[in-house]
């Protein structure tokens, strides 16, 4: 039998100091209520349905190496190795419209955008792009492009009044 290939996802330590879930009301405080009238919304069910804790960096890693190869060998082993195939196409992009040269996942991570050429390979729509391209939005945060911290200091915030401006119009 042949070993099988560690997933391209991971799951996060949900039960950190910061690490919002955000979550509903609770079942509890709808639980033996009065009867509900015939226009009242039913009950939500007590498991949740959103899927928390879940890292995709190991798939677009994944993908950035596989840059230059055939689309469907990247796409078939990619989802053979995840929980759903939603997530490759965060990045990756079928249709010239959605192409875009950088994508933001979650708060401060950036990675390449990618499409699929006419003669069926994987590539990036900018390769130019790096680390040195783009400007933190926050001097708090660590932003990274494709993994690598960007090397661009934060220039500030703009400013929506000119100097010595009132501000009025």
């Amino acid at each position: 039998m042949f070993p099988r290939k560690a997933p391209l996802y991971r799951k996060v330590n949900t039960t950190a100091h910061g690490v919002h879930h955000a979550k509903g009301g609770n079942y509890r405080d709808q639980r033996n209520s009065k009867a509900r009238g015939c226009y009242e919304q039913p009950r939500e069910t007590m498991h949740g349905r959103r899927r928390r804790g879940l890292d995709y960096t190991p798939l677009f890693k994944f993908l950035l190496a596989n840059v230059g190869r055939k689309w469907n060998e990247v796409h078939a082993e990619a989802v053979s190795r995840l929980d759903r195939p939603d997530p490759i196409f965060w990045l990756v992009a079928l249709h010239e419209h959605q192409r875009r040269p950088y994508v933001l996942i979650g708060e401060s991570s950036y990675f390449s955008g990618m499409y699929v050429d006419a003669d069926g390979l994987l590539q990036l729509v900018d390769p130019s792009m790096g680390p040195s391209s783009l400007v933190p939005l926050c001097r708090c945060c660590t932003h990274t492009f494709n993994g690598l911290p960007f090397t661009r200091p934060f220039t500030g915030l703009r400013a929506t009044v000119e100097p010595g401006g009132s501000g009025a119009a």
